[in-house]
């Protein structure tokens, strides 16, 4: 194993072990449905449950994310899915950050942020210039707008095929020319 330091770009094949506190976060490509990930994906999609009209929640369903155009991932900590995440192809050098979602039993504890930095870091590897997401404007999603907009993401127009939606926040981010990483000083990587 090899420390990462900020700045310094990675394979994005590598898993990522990140030690927030006294767990570490496994990060690892999903490309096959387990029933463990399928439960966790139907519990996201019951978490939206009343936060917008069915017509306004834009979730993915489990087999859609192994799609071919869409890189999914999965963030373990003992075994246990703590968080997901995934890039979907919007058109060449545009992707759509999806499926972002930790678990209940793991929030507050960095875990959602460390998945956003492995999906800026796997889109920047592989020459990705922009990256957008769709997101609720329900207060349960208030948290997450937060994180993006931390992280560098700023509201915008609706993007791909999504429509204009007064329940949808529609946010962007220009990724830089270089592949600088964001990893965090104290991440560590297989590989």
């Amino acid at each position: 194993m090899r420390e990462a330091h900020a700045g310094r770009a990675r394979h994005p094949r590598e898993t990522r072990l990140c030690d927030a506190g006294t767990m570490s976060l496994v990060i690892d490509r999903v490309t096959v449905a387990t029933p463990e990930i399928a439960a966790f994906i139907a519990a996201h999609h019951a978490e939206m449950d009343g936060t917008a009209p069915p017509e306004s929640q834009h979730a993915l369903p489990l087999d859609r994310l192994l799609s071919p155009r869409i890189r999914f991932f999965t963030g373990r900590v003992d075994g246990r899915i703590a968080a997901t995440g995934a890039l979907a192809v919007v058109e060449d050098g545009h992707e759509e950050l999806k499926s972002m979602r930790t678990d209940p039993a793991f929030r507050g504890r960095g875990f959602g942020r460390t998945m956003l930095g492995h999906l800026l870091d796997d889109a920047g590897a592989r020459g990705v210039r922009r990256l957008s997401l769709e997101t609720g404007r329900d207060p349960f999603f208030a948290p997450a707008r937060a994180m993006y907009a931390a992280a560098g993401f700023r509201e915008g127009a609706p993007f791909g095929s999504y429509l204009p939606d007064p329940h949808s926040a529609f946010l962007t981010m220009l990724l830089p020319a270089s592949s600088a990483a964001t990893t965090p000083p104290h991440a560590i990587m297989n590989g």
